[in-house]
């Protein structure tokens, strides 16, 4: 669980940031799941985009992310999710 300063200085962080994986038609599927928790190892800090033809809500990704790879979700905005894991 992240405090609220640990927060505020992660999203700062990813404002710049371009987005890493992108949800399309075919929803959140094992692939994608793959490709977040390899960038997740990679970079630690990603954002994620959820396109507008995908039927995905982005509450239920944010927290089938979180139990499924372990990661903390730092912002959910629109269609963007960022999310953190510090890597091992």
């Amino acid at each position: 669980m992240l405090t609220s300063k640990q927060r505020a200085f992660l999203k700062s962080q990813a404002h710049s940031m371009k987005p890493i994986v992108q949800i399309g038609k075919n929803g959140l599927n094992d692939q994608i799941k793959t490709s977040i928790r390899n960038a997740l190892d990679a970079r630690e800090l990603i954002k994620v985009t959820l396109l507008q033809n995908t039927d995905e809500d982005i509450h239920e990704v944010a927290e089938i992310l979180e139990d499924e790879i372990g990661c903390d979700t730092v912002l959910k905005i629109g269609r963007i999710i960022i999310l953190y894991k510090e890597s091992s």
